[in-house]
């Protein structure tokens, strides 16, 4: 059993899953067989697994079985073996980034500056780099995080977000890409054409001729911390020092929020490491299926 006000917490999961499941979710899991109304049913299987992690920080599904059956199984009397039940959620990996997604976008914060916007990206982590990467393979390859000075096998989380002055910044769209992949040409491809917005980015996003032809033809700019030039003269270099560290400081300041975002995720979830997953289905779902927990609890919990 669980106390009253855990149990209004589960029923109010629970609704919100069922509300959006026949809005939208059941389309993402639709089975074409004789078994496509088990007892069991999906809202359950999610509610049980964005419950646990949001509310009880149980993150492995080993875990958050051993959970449902000794605290929830008079709430859910078909949960089924610890096998089955991981075979049902890895079955709802498509669910869960369209979950997130309209969570994200359904509770924008009235405090959202939506003219300007916070990139970053960082490593989800599913071995170290000195191992050959044998799990998820169709996503995953080596990169290398500069943050960390750690080379790995995984994915890239990149986050484009809203600024919110004195607060967490709010996603407006999260990606996942292989390891390898560049922010700037992620953001060549997903976010180039977004207009009238000003960008905030690290060095990565340094681009001059790019963002040139961006501020023509879509009004928006990418505002980076100063880079420097190869082979400079140490005159050159301290010639404009003070401008350049001065401007450097205000750029990091704002972009800065975007880092404590991540760092809230991996404190609430702790999903930056996935050296337990071992299909892309559950890396899919350990990425998003923690990230709507996160929110389910920020959306909850205002």
């Amino acid at each position: 059993m669980i106390i009253k006000n855990n149990e209004a917490k589960l029923i109010e999961i629970y609704m919100y899953i069922c509300d959006f499941y026949e809005k939208e979710l059941k389309f993402h899991c639709q089975r074409f067989s004789n078994n496509d109304k088990p007892e069991f049913t999906d809202q359950e299987v999610l509610t049980i697994y964005i419950y646990s992690i949001y509310h009880e920080q149980r993150f492995k599904c080993k875990q958050i079985h051993t959970f449902a059956k000794d605290y929830l199984i008079s709430w859910f009397p078909k949960l089924h073996s610890y096998a089955a039940f991981n075979n049902r959620i890895n079955r709802l990996a498509s669910v869960f980034p369209v979950l997130t997604n309209h969570l994200l976008n359904s509770y924008i914060p009235m405090d959202c500056v939506i003219e300007t916007s916070l990139l970053d990206s960082m490593p989800i982590i599913t071995s170290s780099g000195k191992r050959k990467g044998k799990v998820a393979t169709e996503l995953t390859d080596k990169g290398y995080c500069s943050t960390k000075n750690l080379y790995y096998h995984g994915v890239k989380l990149h986050a484009l977000s809203y600024h919110r002055k004195g607060h967490l910044p709010h996603p407006e769209q999260l990606l996942l890409t292989s390891a390898s992949e560049n922010d700037l040409n992620v953001f060549k491809q997903a976010w180039s054409n977004i207009e009238d917005r000003t960008f905030f980015g690290d060095k990565i996003y340094k681009n001059d001729v790019f963002f040139e032809q961006i501020m023509v033809t879509k009004n928006s700019i990418m505002l980076t911390p100063i880079k420097g030039i190869k082979n400079q003269s140490d005159f050159d270099k301290n010639f404009n020092r003070a401008y350049n560290d001065l401007y450097s400081k205000a750029v990091s300041t704002i972009r800065q929020p975007i880092e404590s975002l991540f760092n809230w995720l991996i404190e609430k979830t702790d999903f930056q490491k996935a050296n337990k997953v071992r299909s892309t289905k559950g890396l899919i779902v350990h990425v998003f299926g923690r990230i709507a927990a996160a929110y389910f609890y920020l959306i909850f919990n205002p």
